[in-house]
């Protein structure tokens, strides 16, 4: 299975990716994940991440297509895939085509999770993380038992600068400006399926395990 999650931030990618990783045993490639490791860990090119993420900006495709191509040539990635945060705009689609199209492959769906963009700010703008175990609590949703302190940990909870909602409105402009074209992209080729994101983790990830398995469309 070669899978990618499309979805504005905020509507539950990474949490479904993890979902269905683990259930199809098959590696998720988040690159907002290995991007905010090289932000902590400061180097060059997480330096440069840094300075696009504040803004609510893109990360220059030079540095993504690299990574995902890395680990696209894994071992661990032979048997299949789950991308989620990559494609972000139709000419790193292309460059994933030609990627893919190298090594004799195609992907097999690509899964567009819905939610309306209110929602996506309220869920965003609450959401806080622990500065020393990176552990993830929302202020609404997924309180920690003590204000402020990580349950697993008991570090310091932070709202990460991309969180904001100034940021989050210029994230969420950005992608509809530069990134929604991707839902037209894989539509007109026969790869995209609609999810509606609303409701609870357990409820969405029935719908896309309905979707994959051919029982229904969500």
């Amino acid at each position: 299975m070669r899978l990618i999650l499309l979805g504005a931030p905020g509507v539950g990618k990474g949490t479904q990716g993890d979902l269905l990783a683990a259930k199809y045993q098959r590696p998720k490639i988040s690159t907002g994940d290995i991007l905010r490791e090289a932000v902590r860990n400061k180097t060059p090119m997480g330096i440069q991440a840094k300075a696009c993420m504040d803004q609510g900006k893109l990360v220059p495709d030079a540095v993504v297509i690299g990574i995902v191509k890395d680990k696209l040539g894994e071992p661990v990635c032979a048997k299949g895939f789950l991308l989620d945060g990559f494609p972000r705009t139709v000419p790193q689609a292309e460059e994933l085509g030609a990627i893919l199209q190298a090594k004799g492959l195609t992907l097999d769906r690509v899964v567009n999770i819905a939610v309306p963009r209110e929602n996506i700010v309220r869920r965003l703008t609450g959401r806080r993380s622990c500065s020393k175990c990176q552990a993830v609590f929302h202020v609404e949703f997924s309180p920690p038992k003590r204000e402020g302190i990580c349950d697993r940990c008991g570090g310091e909870l932070v709202q990460r600068s991309d969180d904001t909602r100034e940021t989050v409105e210029n994230r969420l402009s950005v992608y509809e400006k530069q990134t929604a074209p991707l839902i037209v992209y894989y539509r007109q080729r026969g790869l995209l399926s609609d999810v509606d994101g609303a409701g609870s983790v357990e409820h969405v990830q029935q719908r896309i395990v309905e979707l994959l398995s051919g029982h229904g469309s969500a």
